[in-house]
């Protein structure tokens, strides 16, 4: 039987249904059975694709993840692979890198929200990379939904990213991802998604095959085994590679080398197999390289010619990641030295080409630069769960000097707000220095949708607030837009810190003495160290406080007395929400335990030493 490739991305923006979709896909290909897909689809929320734990706690698309679908239509046999690609805009790396794996798009679109701000960072990306569109409506039977304007929209969106004609003449599939239905038409016949199949096989172009040609493959992606080490995995975009093959490794950083490919496996459904030989076309799994790195051209050893290196847009945020230097150190983690610190950078940046690393003003100190708060968010959860211990500053945005004058980055921000907490959410908005673009109504809702152009500072610590001031109602995205000239100053937070005087435990005495002071992170029988911050002040200024102080006894009152009081409900920071909260000259105490909040320089008298240097130099 002859066989034919077709490799397809799956593009939207976040919780548009792409892994839900890919789901459906699995179960209805006829590849596996339902009860081991079943068993596959643990977790929170019961995909299959999203098997990082991260993943299924947030319920979002953190990896890019390919696999690869069988399907037979007379005499051919398609082998199908469908690389999902993260929503989120601060993983836009992971989109960047796995597209030039594909020949094809699948353009999700939710049915109510219409294309949203990574709806066109993901699209221009893959216009950039000669993809064209295929239009899948997600959610096509929401009652809210809008089908058809959302079409539209989609059109407008090319239109506005300067398409061409055969992207603008895209097919379009109203679909329910959840449910495994598809239809041609907005309230057509329902079919099941065997037709999404064989759109797939009928637009999506097959890879160019050059079988002839000296070997080349670029490195889009890397996995790692304990047992074989590094395994490179890309599209072959000309010759055939065989097991055994003596190749050339081609390196913009380290130059060429020689080397030899142990195995090379093609993907079949969720797994591997391995093969003897690999052609033009094939995306593919490449074993036994040392040291192979993201966008190394794997070629000929004969005629070795490299690929262009994979590009992808810069960082706009970084923080100082240290080791911890607190008095608990050591007390929860495994890994706690700079060394160790260094080697698990490293090994991030072997697979995360959105990350850049720089050693710091101190050997212990490392500069770590990523696309925003949750791409640094996560990396650091994960360390935390791996047995690392550390701390980092204030996450800063990263400017560029441009003709003499400093810029700084721009993100398109995007709120659905109710109509009764619009007031609200604008308000906050507004000191942030974000220019409004556009604001509207939908007919039938009660939800107002607005899009700002706000820099990127102003975005730390905005979520929060805007959940707390709409009663956690208020939807937002955002995505880089651009640099431009520095806005003025953006307040960071309006209140002061809390700050423990003495090492020892909370006291419910001394919590409830303070409790007028502002608002705790901890509670009574917390550990906490002196400059550890254990609260939020309701003034503008820090404050010193001594939460374990206890009761004096005395022989006029009974101590059970003394201890009768009242232990007013903490707020309990989770990790994001520290590294929103921290500002200058504070750092936030990462362990697989704990996370703390404490001032950089721990001594009440050493914090005032630096003030009084730091205003006689100003």
């Amino acid at each position: 039987m002859q066989e034919q490739i077709r490799n397809v991305a799956i593009i939207a923006h976040v919780d548009h249904g792409k892994t839900t979709l890919v789901d459906s896909l699995l179960y209805q290909s006829g590849m596996f059975r339902n009860e081991e897909l079943d068993r596959l689809a643990g977790g929170q929320h019961g995909l299959i694709f999203d098997s990082n734990p991260l993943e299924r706690e947030r319920g979002i698309t953190i990896l890019a993840k390919n696999c690869a679908i069988e399907v037979e239509r007379g005499d051919i046999r398609y082998r199908i692979n469908i690389i999902d690609t993260p929503g989120h805009a601060d993983f836009g790396g992971e989109v960047e890198r796995v597209l030039s794996m594909a020949d094809g798009a699948l353009l999700l679109v939710d049915s109510y929200d219409g294309p949203m701000p990574q709806t066109r960072f993901v699209l221009q990306k893959a216009l950039e990379n000669g993809l064209t569109p295929m239009l899948i409506v997600n959610k096509a039977d929401r009652p809210d939904g809008r089908p058809a304007e959302v079409v539209d929209e989609v059109f407008d969106l090319l239109v506005s990213l300067e398409a061409g004609d055969d992207a603008l003449d895209f097919p379009i599939f109203f679909c329910s991802g959840r449910d495994g239905w598809c239809s041609e038409e907005v309230d057509g016949e329902r079919f099941d998604l065997q037709k999404i199949f064989d759109a797939i096989i009928e637009h999506v172009p097959a890879p160019p095959v050059e079988v002839e040609a000296p070997l080349q493959l670029r490195v889009s992606t890397l996995d790692h085994s304990e047992y074989v080490g590094r395994i490179a995995i890309g599209r072959i975009a000309a010759g055939t590679l065989s097991a055994a093959e003596e190749i050339k490794v081609l390196s913009e950083d380290t130059g060429a080398r020689t080397a030899r490919a142990q195995e090379v496996h093609l993907f079949e459904g969720l797994g591997r197999k391995k093969v003897q030989q690999v052609k033009a076309g094939d995306i593919c799994a490449v074993i036994g390289i040392d040291g192979i790195e993201i966008g190394d051209t794997i070629a000929c050893a004969k005629e070795p010619t490299a690929l262009p290196a994979l590009r992808v847009d810069e960082p706009t945020l970084h923080m100082t990641f240290r080791v911890n230097d607190g008095p608990f150190v050591g007390r929860d983690g495994k890994y706690v030295t700079s060394r160790q610190l260094k080697d698990r950078l490293d090994k991030e940046l072997e697979r995360n080409v959105a990350l850049r690393v720089v050693q710091g003003d101190r050997p212990e100190e490392f500069l770590v630069s990523g696309r925003g708060l949750m791409h640094l968010g996560i990396l650091l959860e994960t360390m935390r769960r791996e047995g690392f211990e550390l701390c980092v500053g204030m996450p800063r945005v990263i400017e560029r000097l441009v003709d003499g004058k400093w810029h700084e980055p721009f993100e398109h921000l995007v709120l659905e707000s109710p109509i009764d907490a619009q007031g609200s959410a604008m308000a906050l908005i507004g000191e942030r220095r974000a220019e409004m673009i556009d604001m509207t109504s939908r007919a039938g809702s009660d939800m107002v949708h607005m899009e700002f152009k706000i820099p990127a500072r102003g975005l730390i610590g905005l979520r929060t607030r805007l959940l707390t001031a709409t009663a956690g109602r208020v939807i937002s995205h955002h995505s880089y837009l651009e640099h431009g000239p520095k806005s003025g100053s953006i307040p960071r937070r309006n209140s002061g810190s809390l700050i423990a005087v003495e090492t020892g435990q909370a006291t419910p005495y001394s919590l409830d003495a303070l409790y007028d002071r502002g608002t705790f992170f901890v509670e009574p029988g917390d550990q906490v160290y002196e400059g550890q911050v254990v609260g939020e002040h309701s003034r503008e200024r820090d404050l010193e406080v001594n939460v374990v102080r206890t009761k004096k006894l005395s022989n006029v009152r009974a101590s059970g007395k003394d201890d009768s009081t009242n232990v007013r409900p903490l707020k309990r920071l989770k990790l994001e929400e520290a590294l929103e909260f921290v500002v200058e000259g504070e750092l936030v105490e990462i362990t697989p335990t704990n996370i703390r909040i404490r001032k950089q320089l721990l001594k009440e008298s050493d914090r005032r030493r630096a003030g009084r240097k730091a205003k006689n130099e100003s």
